[in-house]
């Protein structure tokens, strides 16, 4: 059930105005997860979110758990490099207790589990998937622009993917798992999740979380938690930070994917007037 999972992806599109999602969830894979869970699924993703020549690529990262698509968790941020000229890995760890999402070695974004958020935190089996997809009402520039099919085909490539983690095959041994998946309290993950919880990629240390810091500094440019048109109160997993705060404030979206003209125009002329260095977790 809970895992860790390493992929390097290149993007070959550089036109790409689609999704390119890369998925842990329970809906729309090759096994009947879907079927099982129709209405009350999880989701982890890493989603890019289609790219203009010449601007910079746009990606989000987003959690559902228990089917609560009213109550989206996405992230979005620029990437400081262009993921169709060579690969780079995309991580994303999964525990009973925390999820973290890499972009090579720098992690991004933590979720840490409180017992508020009850079954909006992902618990059941899921599978992974990749996919390209057309989300253009809303993916590129909030819907601004629609995809150029002059451009197909739209191509991505994979390689090198590692998982590690509880299987659930483990638990059904000779047994159709598709049959027991929905009984998932029966999996026994114990194990697993203490060897992921005890590896080093488990915890952010304080190089790695000097790193993240920046990287959302520079380079995140919405979150859920400090939409107020979205959520009044931010969800119990938040944790606002000052700096953050300071810099979204006013900025909740008057349609998802838009911002207002104002801050717009603010952060146009602070980018013209500083260069934005590369991140890494050297930093």
């Amino acid at each position: 059930m809970k895992v860790f999972l390493i992929c390097l992806v290149k993007v070959i599109s550089s036109d790409l105005l689609m999704i390119v999602a890369f998925d842990y969830s329970s809906t729309n894979t090759l096994t009947s997860n879907g079927d099982v869970f129709v209405k009350d699924h999880d989701e982890l993703d890493i989603e890019f979110l289609g790219n203009l020549e010449g601007k910079p690529w746009r990606f989000q990262t987003n959690m559902y758990g228990n089917g609560s698509t009213n109550r989206g968790r996405e992230e979005r941020y620029r990437l400081w490099f262009d993921p169709s000229k060579e690969f780079h890995r995309y991580s994303i760890l999964w525990t009973p207790t925390k999820i973290i999402f890499w972009v090579d070695d720098v992690p991004i974004r933590e979720i840490l589990r409180k017992e508020e958020m009850n079954g909006d935190y992902p618990q059941k089996p899921m599978s992974l998937y990749a996919t390209i997809w057309d989300a253009s009402s809303w993916a590129t520039s909030g819907g601004k622009f629609g995809v150029d099919y002059t451009f197909s085909p739209f191509v991505s490539e994979f390689k090198d993917i590692a998982l590690d983690g509880c299987n659930v095959s483990d638990s059904f041994p000779g047994e159709n798992n598709n049959n027991n998946i929905g009984n998932y309290n029966n999996i026994n993950c114990s194990v697993s999740d203490q060897f992921l919880m005890s590896n080093d990629y488990s915890t952010i240390s304080p190089k790695q979380a000097t790193a993240m810091r920046r990287f959302r500094e520079r380079y995140m440019y919405y979150s859920y938690c400090y939409d107020t048109i979205r959520y009044s109160v931010p969800p119990p997993e938040c944790v606002i930070v000052t700096a953050e705060k300071n810099r979204f404030r006013d900025t909740g979206r008057l349609k998802f994917g838009g911002s207002h003209p104002k801050v717009h125009k603010a952060r146009k002329k602070r980018r013209r007037n500083r260069s934005t260095p590369v991140v890494s977790a050297d930093l």
